[in-house]
């Protein structure tokens, strides 16, 4: 009984994510990345296998799907962006800085994106590599932002943390325990990000143009491991629920 109660949960979990935009591009991603990684694994073992192309292939459809999904996203993401503005709400400057850059990075990112695919579809006449090389780019500095940014956020949750710790009297043990086990939660959250802007950035590198670090030298499943692996948490972290702070 217990069993069958997990499953439709998950069910329910799994529906309620297709009915987002948000959650279904995660769900096609992780879709998309997973195909790659049994297809290259199938590919690498038998290069003619017929069930590994057919993953391959179909990755491709769904990456291609996504990137034409994301025509639509320039608007939400300038929203977004208008939204945060200077960061005035932020207590700390180089997390402000850092997330004003990366709102930055990631408005430009779409635009270049959207004239690499419009090139590829002979809708205006334009070389695409240029600007696939640009939007990746773009992609890879978001990365590093969003890693040095998590990186400074868990030295401000851990610097609350004892001080949560150190200011609790005995009438407020209780309290200070729960309000340092939240932002234990939080720096496990930021933990995740960062390996899984690791894991895209080891991607990005690998779609730069050939001489740049390791660029090209990924095998197919190898992309697909490390863009699963990301994805993974992306659904884990979409899962899990908003989390306070001790101020």
């Amino acid at each position: 009984m217990r069993i069958r109660q997990i499953m439709q949960n998950s069910v329910e979990s799994f529906i309620n994510a297709l009915e987002s935009y948000r959650g279904r591009d995660k769900v096609i991603r992780t879709l998309c990345y997973g195909s790659q990684l049994v297809g290259g694994v199938l590919a690498g073992k038998n290069s003619q296998s017929s069930l590994g192309k057919s993953l391959l292939l179909f990755s491709a459809q769904l990456s291609d799907c996504r990137t034409t999904l994301r025509l639509f996203d320039d608007l939400s993401m300038l929203a977004y962006s208008t939204g945060y503005g200077l960061g005035a709400s932020e207590e700390d400057a180089l997390v402000r800085w850092m997330s004003i850059l990366n709102n930055v990075a990631d408005q430009l990112y779409y635009p270049c994106e959207h004239i690499a695919w419009a090139a590829d579809a002979e809708l205006i006449k334009t070389k695409s590599d240029r600007w696939w090389v640009l939007s990746t780019g773009l992609w890879g500095i978001s990365l590093i932002l969003s890693i040095l940014r998590s990186i400074r956020s868990i030295q401000i949750l851990k610097r609350k943390s004892q001080t949560c710790q150190r200011s609790a009297s005995a009438e407020s043990r209780e309290e200070a325990f729960s309000e340092k086990a939240v932002l234990q939660r939080q720096i496990r959250g930021e933990v995740f990000s960062i390996l899984s802007s690791l894991a895209d950035l080891s991607n990005a590198v690998h779609w730069m143009p050939p001489g740049f670090l390791w660029a090209g030298r990924f095998p197919p499943w190898l992309v697909g491991l490390m863009g699963t692996t990301s994805s993974l948490i992306g659904l884990l972290q979409m899962s899990s629920g908003d989390q306070g702070a001790c101020s």
